[in-house]
């Protein structure tokens, strides 16, 4: 595990001193959104988003405009050109890139002044409670592997972290059909049942259907479109087909204006989640 503050790519103003000035004037916008209280309660927040393509990067950049003060990163890829349709990094220049690099890089062009802590690996069973500690207000969860999503949100509901999961955003054209619900609820997303049936199965969470699960998901109602294979799409998944993810070369296709929706769906979320409470 390596944890590091970007701060090499852009000094931070006075060490670890926040210049209230200037920040006051750069989120200027979201106090008068929000009000003072808030504003300072986002200054003061420490969010985790774990995986940054073609939702996470979006949830990320969404925190950092809105003034949270620290945002722990987890990936382990490269940006590569082929994530050009959905992620918020994929740029000539950054192309080769790791993405936690070039994520904080952008981060901190936001804001000098954000705590920007790295870590280039992917999240797992054995480093999760070192990743995600109590201290955290919140996490974004934008992973697409079913057993480590799992894993963190039931570490997650363990510790009392507010969590936000999103679901499956590939294969979908339309943004107005996403919606956020108890991860009970959902439907229409294959990765959400099999990470609901494995909460079920292996870590105790209620198999009563009317039982919720404290934890909300973004998710979308949206038929799934497939890459057939003579180049073309169909709506119903090929016999052939493997597990269906993002990925390079196969799986899903993917709409920008989806996938940036997933992402600023569970940003806005959780950013409201810390309103509600400061103001209570």
């Amino acid at each position: 595990m390596h944890f590091f503050t970007a701060s090499g790519l852009r000094p931070d103003l006075n060490g670890d001193r926040m210049n209230a000035d200037d920040y006051a004037f750069r989120f200027g916008g979201i106090e008068r959104l929000y009000g003072r209280r808030v504003l300072h309660a986002f200054r003061d927040a420490h969010i985790a988003v774990i995986g940054l393509g073609g939702v996470g990067s979006w949830a990320a950049e969404a925190l950092a405009r809105s003034g949270i003060g620290t945002i722990t990163l987890v990936d382990m890829d490269d940006i590569c050109v082929s994530n050009t349709n959905r992620q918020l990094h994929a740029l000539e220049g950054q192309y080769g890139r790791t993405k936690t690099d070039a994520m904080a890089e952008r981060l901190k062009a936001i804001n000098p002044q954000a705590h920007i802590r790295i870590h280039f690996g992917f999240l797992t069973l054995k480093n999760l409670t070192d990743l995600i500690t109590p201290d955290m207000t919140g996490v974004i969860d934008a992973i697409d592997s079913v057993k480590p999503k799992a894993a963190l949100i039931a570490h997650c509901q363990r510790g009392k972290i507010p969590i936000i999961c999103a679901g499956g955003a590939g294969g979908q054209t339309d943004p107005t059909k996403i919606l956020v619900a108890d991860l009970s609820k959902t439907t229409q997303d294959p990765l959400l049942a099999k990470v609901r049936n494995l909460l079920r199965r292996e870590y105790g969470f209620s198999r009563n259907p009317k039982r919720r699960f404290g934890m909300e998901a973004v998710y979308s109602t949206e038929q799934l479109t497939y890459p057939a294979e003579d180049g073309e799409v169909c709506r119903q998944k090929p016999a052939t087909a493997g597990p269906s993810r993002l990925d390079c070369a196969s799986g899903f296709g993917a709409s920008c204006p989806v996938t940036a929706s997933f992402g600023l769906f569970a940003a806005s979320r959780l950013l409201n989640r810390i309103a509600r409470r400061t103001n209570l």
